[in-house]
């Protein structure tokens, strides 16, 4: 099993590409294409199916991206209501 830092370093930006949204593997695929893909109750091996170039730590790269943004967002949400009150 891959670490963390593995899996972050298969999602790659490239302005040239979808204008630098983040992308698996420099390929054409997004991010967050496979996001709302599994958001939608598409399973982990029909997207395999679907995108045969991609791999299940590509996916499994795209959940840890996610998840960090949702920390990201969590915490942004907490201090800024802390500063409300």
């Amino acid at each position: 099993m891959q670490t963390e830092d593995e899996l972050l370093r298969r999602i790659t930006v490239n302005p040239a590409i979808f204008q630098g949204k983040p992308t698996i593997r420099g390929m054409r695929i997004k991010v967050g294409t496979v996001l709302s893909l599994l958001e939608q109750g598409v399973s982990v091996k029909e997207i395999l199916d679907d995108y045969p170039d991609l791999e299940r730590d590509d996916i499994r790269a795209c959940l840890r991206l996610a998840a960090g943004w949702g920390q990201i967002a969590f915490r942004e949400a907490v201090s800024y209501e802390r500063v409300q009150r």
